[in-house]
């Protein structure tokens, strides 16, 4: 068993609910009857002794199905290690699957407690109630066991996924989610899904352990990938400024230089060898004091055709006069904001940008939910109940690398290969401005002549990383903190 983090994977395959039963069943058709079982309610027993060493009473609900078996079984275990698991069974015994009966059997065996009800104190809650393939969110008295568990501040384990997780898509349904202070812990077995790192599933689920239960890899190919830290590129010293490439900041209407500012900054400080910054506002000042590294000019003026361009950070409506002749000529482009609002409502940009790919012209677009189910002719709610599904959209669609941003970021490109989740990131991000710093990142990259996607998943994991790294005493993370922090 081991614990999923950014620092702990380099690269980890990620397997939707169908490639998971497919190995489940072929797993158990090579062990002895019950074996997954025991397996998996000892790695449910190991991790709770591991996060609440002290407990002395563990509730373990448990639900109608095999995750309840584990559930079981785990109770079992505990009870032998001199805790004192109490178990809640929400099922009909006689319609238990026959590995799960088993389970239940061992747990009387060893004497442990059944209720009907949740201990009134507990200082561990086990959840067990729901695996993958639950179809309808939890009700009744399940989902009135979840509430309690969500509300009650002690620490919750869930059993595989947490229960009204859809394991695909991380949607939650059925139950009020996190509490932000309660401590969530998640082991999840044979695969890791792609629900657990996306969506709502980073906070129910909390920390992530797998545990393969002995089985080891698999052939199937897999629905995505998490990705781990970027590799080191270090510098040659016979190098200059033209070695790393110029980026063209396109952007800051009337009003909002800042976020044309911010993504300009971002560039500088992620490597570009020049940053360009064409300010869209005539009346925009002719410098940047606090940066006089960025070079301010007429947007019109700049000749894209050798220049990495990141273009929509604070474009407002004025940035649709300036889109042809970005998409037509930029080497390789970054599309954030208010470039993609006006690519949404004119199917001219969207053709040219289309055509992008076709011509050998790499781009990358970072839109939001929201910026991304106007790309698709959707709602936010329905880009957000399937994240994956709408950043391959977008990047079959427009023929671009697409950077779905949220809870989870979704990186796609328009190939056959898996989509990448990325771990890192956290609240801290919930600021203005931190997207145009994301969009600059990309840039850098790109400017650098790293591959579309690799320049994307470098810098959406390095962008996230920042947030994780920064210090719990120290003040806000802004983004133009963050965008001076952004490591070359």
């Amino acid at each position: 068993m081991h614990r999923i983090t950014s620092a702990t994977v380099a690269v980890a395959d990620l397997f939707d609910i169908a490639a998971t039963r497919r190995i489940e069943q072929a797993a158990a058709t090579a062990l002895p009857a019950h074996t997954l079982m025991q397996r998996a309610g000892l790695a449910v027993a190991r991790l709770a002794m591991a996060v609440a060493p002290h407990a002395r009473t563990i509730w373990i609900a448990c639900g109608p199905g095999n995750n309840g078996g584990d559930g079981f079984e785990a109770a079992a275990q505990l009870q032998h290690r001199g805790f004192m698991p109490i178990v809640t069974f929400l099922g009909d015994e006689n319609r238990l699957p026959p590995d799960a009966k088993a389970s239940l059997q061992r747990a009387r065996d060893a004497s442990v407690i059944f209720a009907q009800k949740p201990p009134a104190e507990y200082e561990l809650a086990i959840d067990a109630l729901l695996g993958i393939g639950s179809t309808r969110p939890p009700e009744g008295v399940m989902a009135e066991w979840l509430r309690e568990m969500d509300a009650k501040g002690q620490p919750v384990l869930g059993v595989d996924v947490p229960s009204g997780l859809n394991a695909d898509t991380g949607v939650l349904s059925g139950r009020i989610g996190a509490h932000p202070e309660t401590a969530r812990f998640c082991v999840t077995f044979l695969t890791l899904k792609p629900g657990l790192f996306t969506a709502q599933g980073r906070d129910v689920a909390g920390t992530v352990w797998f545990d393969d239960l002995g089985c080891g890899d698999t052939a199937e190919p897999p629905t995505a990938r998490l990705a781990g830290a970027p590799k080191a590129r270090p510098r040659t010293h016979a190098s200059h400024k033209g070695s790393y490439g110029d980026v063209a900041v396109i952007g800051g209407a009337s009003g909002m230089a800042g976020a044309a500012l911010l993504a300009g900054s971002a560039a500088l400080h992620a490597g570009a060898g020049r940053v360009f910054v064409g300010l869209l506002d005539p009346g925009a000042a002719p410098v940047d004091m606090a940066q006089p590294e960025l070079m301010i000019r007429d947007a019109a003026a700049l000749d894209l055709s050798g220049m990495t361009a990141v273009c929509g950070c604070g474009g407002g409506t004025d940035v649709r006069s300036v889109l042809p002749r970005v998409l037509a000529t930029a080497a390789a482009l970054v599309l954030d904001a208010d470039a993609l609002n006006a690519i949404a409502t004119d199917s001219a940009l969207q053709t040219q940008l289309a055509s992008r790919a076709r011509r050998g012209r790499p781009t990358v677009i970072t839109p939001h939910p929201l910026e991304a189910a106007r790309l698709l002719g959707c709602t936010a709610s329905d880009v957000q109940a399937d994240r994956l599904a709408a950043a391959r959209q977008l990047a079959t669609r427009f023929g671009v690398v697409a950077v779905l941003k949220g809870s989870g970021t979704v990186i796609a490109q328009d190939s056959d290969a898996p989509a990448v989740l990325n771990l890192t990131g956290n609240a801290r991000l919930a600021t203005a401005g931190t997207g145009d710093v994301l969009a600059g990142m990309i840039g850098a990259a790109l400017a650098a002549q790293q591959p579309a996607f690799e320049a994307a998943c470098d810098a959406v994991w390095r962008h996230g990383h920042i947030a994780d790294t920064w210090p719990a005493d120290a003040a806000p993370l802004t983004a133009g903190t963050l965008a001076r922090q952004a490591p070359v």
